[in-house]
């Protein structure tokens, strides 16, 4: 159960979808029963049969920023860096004038502090420092930093979804993005979000069925590969959440009414779970979330979670693991291997109730 082998599965390479479906509600869906390890194959629009009135749907409300940026060195050579607490910049005291930013950085050498890094439509970056990988960075321009951004900056697409340099990836700036996405500052889509369009929403809430937002900055501690043998000796890199008070009372009213809750994504239901307080209770407010869920663990919030299908060994892997049962789990996944579903961010969709 805590051997990191445990949650391999192999998955041809042919199931990666690489682009969406053109009706996101049109996806497949495998709805698996966490109890008896039933399956049931669905469509997304078919999550309405499911949801009862006054059922409580949380969504993480994230935008992915195209914080991804092609630049050079000062002696010509090429550099990628990808924004890593873009999130910070939302915060009423952050200098947006000169903004200073942790960033990853892919070179042929590592850049020296006090280097610059040069990109299009004047914006340069001076390196302050690095520490382990991750390089501080003061972004200097003539005009608004994230004008310029999200002018030449690209979404940063998951390693596995394949785009050539040719290739145009304006669509993915609207495709890799939830409909209710509103709060800048993730680095990766919350992906189970991606399934929804605003008429299934629509229908949602003409049925009774409370939508409720939370925002978990998506950041790149969720994608960091498990290294340790033993998962419970893996520490998970902590992202920024925020809670209102309103969607904490969404949510307590339905505990206590025995309602039940639907959360959309595993960032998502890492949020609620890391607010989780006695009696399936939830506070609001903001802070940094750094809950690493598996098996073992109670949950006290979730009733319920759309997901999509993850990679093998990954923490998201293990958090399903702990909801669904590890042998629930593996199954369904190779069920949906032999029925061709599509997996990871462009792909289809799991109930697990």
């Amino acid at each position: 159960m805590f051997s990191l082998n445990d949650y391999n599965y192999e998955l041809p390479e042919s199931l990666i979808s690489q682009y969406p479906e053109k009706h996101r509600d049109q996806c497949r869906l495998l709805a698996l029963n966490k109890d008896t390890g039933e399956i049931t194959h669905l469509i997304i629009n078919q999550l309405y049969d499911y949801i009862c009135p006054n059922d409580v749907l949380v969504i993480n409300n994230t935008e992915v920023v195209p914080g991804r940026l092609t630049g050079e060195k000062e002696t010509g050579g090429k550099v990628e860096i990808l924004i890593l607490n873009y999130a910070d910049t939302q915060k009423a005291e952050f200098d947006f004038n000169n903004p200073v930013l942790k960033c990853l950085v892919k070179a042929s050498k590592k850049i020296k502090d006090g280097k610059y890094i040069f990109f299009a439509h004047n914006l340069k970056g001076k390196v302050l420092n690095s520490k382990d990988g991750i390089y501080t960075i003061q972004f200097l321009c003539n005009g608004c930093f994230e004008t310029i951004l999200y002018k030449i900056g690209r979404i940063p697409l998951p390693p596995y979804i394949k785009r050539t340099n040719n290739e145009k990836k304006e669509s993915d700036k609207i495709n890799y993005q939830t409909v209710f996405a509103a709060q800048k500052g993730a680095i990766a889509a919350p992906t189970a979000g991606l399934h929804f369009t605003d008429n299934l929403l629509n229908k949602f809430e003409k049925k009774g069925i409370k939508i409720a937002p939370i925002t978990l900055h998506v950041g790149y501690g969720t994608f960091s590969p498990v290294r340790t043998e033993d998962i419970r000796k893996h520490k998970i890199h902590s992202e920024s959440y925020f809670v209102s008070k309103e969607t904490a009372e969404i949510i307590n009213n339905a505990k206590k009414r025995g309602n039940k809750i639907f959360a959309v994504g595993t960032t998502t239901v890492r949020t609620l779970e890391f607010l989780a307080k006695k009696n399936s209770h939830i506070e609001h407010g903001s802070g940094n979330c750094d809950l690493f869920i598996y098996p073992g663990y109670s949950f006290k919030i979730t009733d319920a979670m759309i997901t999509n299908f993850h990679l093998p060994k990954s923490t998201l892997m293990m958090l399903v693991s702990a909801f669904a049962k590890k042998e629930n789990i593996l199954n369904a996944y190779r069920e949906a291997v032999n029925l061709k579903y599509n997996f990871f961010s462009y792909g289809d969709g799991m109930l697990i109730i």
